[in-house]
């Protein structure tokens, strides 16, 4: 009988994981939300909640489908929950080492047959699918934030990845109502590999004293008919996200065109990581955003 993905494992309850369980639960699939720490469960589940109910208010969904969407998705700091997901997505930040941590963990409680998926949104598939105990259906799965509002997914392949595991993949998207776009295993993919640098250069615009952190994102949003400015764009993904994936760009590719801009770097090191922190390049602790440069 051909293998067939029916139960999901993501691991990592923050703003990636929930939202990949979020859009997983709604398709049908039964749902395994998995992280160390309770709280971030907890936390995690309540904003899967209030995210369908803002869909149900617009009319995207009933309240019954958000009542057995949410039926179906079940918490766990078990890493041995995950032993009867058909596909296990690792949804955890965007560090190598870490990543390769969990997946030593996790490997000896999946089923043999069971996809591993990361959703990296930078780091090398192939590399990532060498730490773990089957590269065969290995493969980066990299949804766009936040997921149950973005449409696109990048497939990455890695050099072992087989076609069932990629086809069987491809189906997954489908079935979640998202389109995906097949990338090669190169640093940051496309997207990012597009995306970044115009944030980096937009953050050497504001350390360079070209702009102000108002004057570049109006400019952007006007002039290129962005829908938000590259440095709100920024505070959006995390700062230690846009700096992580800078650094894999350049170590990489070996370019200097892809160094990250030192003030990037500074506001890293000062924990100034964005919306989730409150402070990036606006300050969010008020009523509306402050720019603050």
């Amino acid at each position: 009988m051909a293998f067939e993905i029916k139960s999901i494992g993501i691991i990592g309850a923050g703003q990636m994981g929930n939202g990949i369980a979020h859009v997983c639960a709604l398709a049908g699939y039964e749902v395994i939300l998995n992280d160390l720490a309770a709280d971030r469960i907890k936390s995690g589940l309540a904003t899967i909640n209030g995210n369908m109910v803002r869909q149900v208010s617009k009319g995207m969904y009933s309240e019954e489908e958000r009542q057995a969407a949410l039926a179906r998705i079940q918490g766990s700091d078990k890493t041995a929950s995950l032993a009867d997901a058909d596909l296990v997505i690792e949804a955890a930040v965007e560090k190598e080492e870490i990543k390769r941590r969990i997946f030593t963990e996790v490997c000896p409680h999946l089923k043999p047959e069971a996809i591993l998926a990361t959703n990296t949104s930078s780091i090398s598939i192939t590399r990532l699918a060498a730490s773990t105990d089957r590269p065969e259906r290995f493969i980066g799965i990299h949804f766009m934030n936040p997921v149950p509002i973005m449409q696109l997914v990048e497939l990455v392949r890695g050099i072992a990845t087989e076609d069932e595991t990629f086809e069987l993949s491809k189906e997954f998207v489908t079935r979640l109502g998202k389109t995906y776009a097949v990338s090669e295993d190169f640093p940051a993919f496309m997207v990012n590999r597009i995306l970044l640098p115009m944030i980096n250069e937009a953050i050497y615009t504001l350390y360079e004293g070209v702009g102000s952190v108002d004057a570049i994102d109006t400019a952007m949003r006007l002039g290129a008919n962005h829908p938000m400015g590259p440095l709100q764009l920024a505070d959006f993904i995390g700062l230690d996200t846009c700096l992580s994936i800078m650094q894999v760009l350049h170590e990489g590719l070996a370019d200097s065109k892809y160094r990250p801009c030192p003030l990037l770097v500074k506001y890293v090191e000062a924990g100034w990581l964005g919306r989730k922190t409150q402070r990036g390049f606006y300050d969010y602790r008020g009523e509306k955003p402050i720019p603050t440069r």
